[in-house]
């Protein structure tokens, strides 16, 4: 039996398809548009906003 199996293996082999590898004629394209926006909005009380009127330099 232990003779008969890789016979066995050898014959199904070649009853596989057959597989073909080629080149593409042309290069591969990837086109990425991204459009990334960020917008940042920060609202300051009243009370913030005027400590920083009246230092200017604090930032």
């Amino acid at each position: 039996m232990a003779i008969l199996t890789p016979i066995g293996l050898l014959g199904a082999g070649g009853l596989g398809g057959c597989v073909n590898i080629s080149a593409l004629d042309k290069p591969i394209q990837i086109n990425l548009n991204i459009n990334v926006t960020q917008e940042v909005v920060y609202r300051l009380d009243n009370e913030a906003k005027s400590l920083i009127q009246q230092n200017p330099g604090i930032f």
